[in-house]
């Protein structure tokens, strides 16, 4: 991939996209900083020229702004290079205090926003030429194992990363666009200030520490976000990315947690299958699975 690239990163504002457009534009890469309140990186365009930074407004919950937005970058930059698709809400909540409505309105941005963007950002990538594009999709660690408190947030990720699997399955390898599921652990990004939290819910006892519920904001956010975006800018650009990149060593212990547990389950599993397979025979004469 030539160098410069072009990046387009989603929820700029804060956290890990403000750290990203900050990195990707001092590494001299020209950026697209999209946000809901371009007004907040005022400070990022008057350092960096419009020849190089293009701040643009986008919620991603609207097609028709995700659709103006790469079309903007299009005909300033003339191609898109690589997504960081950061957008989000963090949503903490016990399943039965979260109203349809707020576990809805998060499925909006934790899911559909973010295939919404990857899905117009596959069309502009077949477009480049040469030929190519890469796709940062930020899951969480949450993504990869449930936990009390993040049941809609969870399911959200757990979502988005069943889509980007599939996603890569089906995409021809001639278009040389190349998707990494990034799986972030506890990083001190700002989210406390922006979390949905709701209501402990009556029916659920306070567990021993006297919570209602494991609040996945108590545990200690020590991961240094700057550090892992320069991670990231890396990955971008490696010839062979994971698919996936759980990064912190708390991720990186989940993850294999979960691993363990799958692992686990299949074996314990594996009598009950013995029996249940039709023979070819039955197939043969109509037989359906």
């Amino acid at each position: 991939m030539s160098s410069p690239q072009v990046w387009f990163v989603t929820g700029s504002s804060s956290g890990f996209g403000r750290s990203m457009v900050e990195a990707a534009l001092k590494k001299g890469h020209l950026v697209a900083a999209t946000l809901r309140k371009p007004e907040v990186l005022e400070d990022l365009a008057a350092e960096y020229s419009a020849a190089q930074l293009l701040i643009l407004k986008l919620d991603v919950t609207k097609e028709d702004e995700i659709a103006a937005a790469f079309a903007k970058v299009k005909e300033v930059f003339g191609r898109v290079d690589i997504v960081f698709n950061n957008a989000g809400i963090a949503l903490i909540g016990e399943i039965e205090a979260t109203t349809q409505e707020v576990a809805r309105d998060s499925f909006e941005v934790l899911f559909w926003g973010a295939t919404n963007v990857t899905r117009t950002a596959l069309e502009y990538m077949r477009d480049n030429k040469p030929v190519g594009g890469r796709i940062l999709q930020v899951s969480s660690f949450y993504g990869v194992y449930g936990e009390s408190g993040t049941g809609y947030y969870s399911a959200a990720k757990f979502a988005l990363e069943g889509f980007t699997e599939s996603l890569v399955k089906e995409m021809d390898p001639e278009w040389n666009i190349k998707v990494t599921i990034i799986e972030p652990g506890p990083f001190l990004t700002g989210i406390k200030g922006n979390a949905c939290i709701t209501p402990a819910h009556p029916a659920y006892p306070p567990l021993p520490n006297g919570q209602t519920r494991l609040d996945p904001l108590k545990i200690a956010l020590n991961g240094n976000k700057d550090k892992a975006v320069e991670v990231f800018l890396k990955i971008a650009t490696a010839p062979d990315p994971p698919l996936r990149l759980p990064i912190h060593k708390h991720a990186i212990a989940f993850v294999r947690k979960k691993a363990a547990s799958l692992l686990a389950d299949a074996d314990k599993s594996e009598v009950w299958s013995e029996d249940i397979i039709l023979p070819p025979s039955a197939l043969e004469n109509g037989g359906t699975h």
